[in-house]
């Protein structure tokens, strides 16, 4: 596992022992992070502020700190992750940019202030089809900047609970991972219609099937 642009890239990462963690392969966060350079989500000069959540190796905040983030926010659990984000973030000599919080999601949101730039999401794919899972990304959603974009990643085969304050941009997909671009909704407008409802038209989905 591998940084794969920036400052910091080809620089070897920990993965976390165990099988608790997934790791984003390297070919589909080359792929995420193309998209938001695309989007101009890193074009500002100080780069954006960065919220990973399910940080796991700290794989994508580190990445997007290789690409111009200028702070990010990494927040983990589970005990092997911590340690090899806490490994990774050393060997990069990060520590200024980067903050590690040691706690469950729902407990870290009440800890954290936007407004983030970019949030990224890469939960364990059964807490996507979970009730409960629209209210945490509709927690993330309000501490984003106005112009803000959160990332999902998540099994192809599920269809995103939705969120308030949250409207899909468009999709990726690699294979089983999908890639799930929302950006921060005025509050006049409605979450994204679940999957089978049709009633938003201008929905943009341009999976890319591999």
């Amino acid at each position: 596992m591998r940084i794969t642009g920036g400052v910091f890239r080809s620089r070897a990462l920990t993965a976390p022992r165990g099988q608790e963690t997934r790791p984003t392969s390297d070919r589909v966060r080359e792929a995420l992070f193309s998209m938001l350079a695309s989007d101009g989500v890193f074009a500002a000069e100080l780069g954006p502020r960065v919220l990973d959540l399910y940080a796991g190796s700290g794989a994508l905040g580190l990445e997007a700190i290789s690409r111009g983030a200028r702070s990010a926010v990494l927040v983990e659990s589970a005990r092997p992750a911590l340690a090899a984000i806490r490994e990774n973030v050393r060997a990069l000599g990060v520590e200024r940019e980067v903050r590690v919080l040691a706690a469950r999601v729902e407990r870290a949101l009440d800890a954290v202030e936007g407004p983030f730039d970019l949030a990224l999401v890469d939960p364990p794919y059964a807490d996507v089809r979970t009730p409960s899972f629209g209210a945490i990304l509709a927690e993330v959603a309000a501490r984003l900047a106005p112009s803000g974009v959160l990332v999902l990643e998540h099994a192809s085969a599920d269809e995103p609970p939705p969120a308030a304050g949250l409207t899909l941009d468009r999709r990726r997909r690699h294979g089983d991972t999908t890639l799930s671009l929302f950006r921060r909704s005025e509050p006049s407008e409605r979450p994204e219609p679940s999957a089978g409802d049709d009633g938003d038209a201008g929905r943009a989905d341009d999976a890319a099937h591999e």
